[in-house]
C-alpha cells in the first residue's frame, strides 16, 4: 500500500490539507493518508523529510500560504528551496502547493483560489503515483492550478 505525506502549516488561513486529503481520498483507493501539521512554510521540508523517514511516505504535498509580505515571499523561496533538497535527498517527490495571499482580490476569490489549489495538486499528487500516464497524456497543454488553464501556445491536433 503506498503512503502519501501531506505537510501543512497552522500559519495557513485556509484548510489546505482538509481539502486536499478529502480530493485525494475521492480519487481512489490503494493508498494511506499521513499528515504533519508544522507552524510554518520554512518548516515543511523537515515535516515532509519525517514523512518520509519516519512514516515511510511515498510521496509528500507540501502546502503552504505565505503572507502579503515581502518577507514572506522570501520565507517562501527558501521553504521551496528546502523542499527541493528533501525531495533530492530522499529520491521521492515533493508536490509544492503554496497560495499566496496577494494572488486575489478579495477574502471569497482567495479561499476559492486556496481550495481549488489545494486540491488540483492533490489530484496530481495522486496522479504521479497511480497514473503518471494521465500527466504525461496533458504535458504542454498550459494546465494551472487554481486558476482556469491557459491553454498550449499553439494547438497540434
Amino acid at each position: 500500500m503506498k503512503r502519501i505525506g501531506v505537510a501543512d502549516t497552522t500559519f495557513a488561513r485556509v484548510d489546505l490539507a482538509g481539502y486536499a486529503v478529502r480530493t485525494l481520498q475521492e480519487q481512489g483507493t490503494g493508498f494511506r493518508v499521513l499528515r504533519r501539521t508544522v507552524p510554518g512554510i520554512k518548516d515543511l521540508p523537515v515535516a515532509c523529510r519525517q514523512l518520509f523517514r519516519t512514516d515511510g511516505a511515498d510521496l509528500c504535498l507540501a502546502l503552504g500560504m505565505p503572507g502579503p509580505a515581502e518577507l514572506d515571499r522570501t520565507s517562501a523561496e527558501v521553504a521551496s528551496m528546502g523542499l527541493m533538497m528533501t525531495g533530492v535527498l530522499e529520491a521521492k517527490p515533493i508536490v509544492e502547493c503554496f497560495v499566496y495571499e496577494a494572488e486575489a482580490r478579495s477574502p471569497a476569490e482567495f479561499e476559492t483560489l486556496a481550495r481549488r489549489r489545494a486540491q488540483e495538486h492533490a489530484i496530481n499528487a495522486y496522479a504521479m503515483l497511480f497514473r503518471p500516464h494521465d500527466l504525461a497524456r496533458h504535458a504542454g497543454e498550459g494546465l494551472r492550478q487554481g486558476f482556469p488553464d491557459v491553454g498550449p501556445v499553439r494547438r497540434t491536433h
